[in-house]
């Protein structure tokens, strides 16, 4: 049966008008982006289908090129239009969180990053840069490492803060075991940085960790 003969109601897209999009599966989400099915299945029966060979939604939208391309119903206009409502959702992320505070809006933070770093299959280290009010004036990747770590030159971060001429910052990190739970090391590199940036008046407001749940603040934990 097409989707088109069924209830109104059980229809993804209606649905989705009615109730609003956080009222809907997974399965109804891909299948309005997918807008058709193939012989024999309904756009959310092969929504279905995609979602149990990938494992998950977030392994369909962080898989590469290659790996999106070679299931049913997918190739590189799919995997083209996907990556640019994933840059939507980030500019989207960026531009609210332009607008206000950091140190107000916590939650936009870990949006944000989650955002920007949680999809890297290696490690990268970035920052926010803040202006006086801690609204954000960039955010910039600044070092890529490896599955396990990433080399981090202090230098590098406070040239970067006087070229913002930043008043504050917020680093972040992700790591791609998931795992969120900052390291020694991490604390002692932190720690590290939070005086050098200090001899420039620069203020180092926190540090985020991002692995697959909500990112650790450093501060929350005590660590800072």
């Amino acid at each position: 049966m097409s989707i088109r003969d069924w209830p109104a109601a059980e229809r993804p897209r209606e649905k989705l008008l009615a109730q609003g999009a956080a009222s809907l599966s997974d399965a109804e989400l891909l299948a309005i982006f997918l807008r058709t099915g193939v012989a024999g299945r309904s756009a959310v029966d092969l929504a279905r289908q995609l979602l149990a060979e990938f494992g998950s939604l977030r392994a369909l939208l962080e898989a590469d090129l290659a790996t999106f391309s070679r299931h049913l119903g997918l190739g590189a206009a799919k995997y083209a239009q996907l990556q640019a409502v994933l840059e939507m959702a980030r500019r989207h992320l960026a531009e609210r969180l332009r607008r206000e505070s950091a140190l107000e809006s916590p939650q936009a933070v870990r949006d944000y990053l989650k955002a920007c770093l949680r999809h890297e299959p290696h490690e990268v280290f970035g920052c926010l840069f803040l202006d006086a009010r801690h609204r954000v004036l960039a955010f910039e990747v600044l070092f890529r490492g490896t599955v396990d770590g990433a080399s981090v030159y202090p230098r590098q971060v406070i040239r970067r803060a006087l070229h913002h001429n930043a008043a504050a910052l917020i680093l972040t990190h992700n790591h791609p075991s998931g795992v969120a739970e900052p390291s020694q090391a991490d604390l002692q590199l932190t720690r590290r940085l939070k005086e050098l940036l200090a001899q420039i008046d620069v203020r180092l407001l926190d540090h985020f960790v991002v692995g697959d749940g909500e990112p650790q603040s450093m501060v929350e934990l005590g660590w800072l």
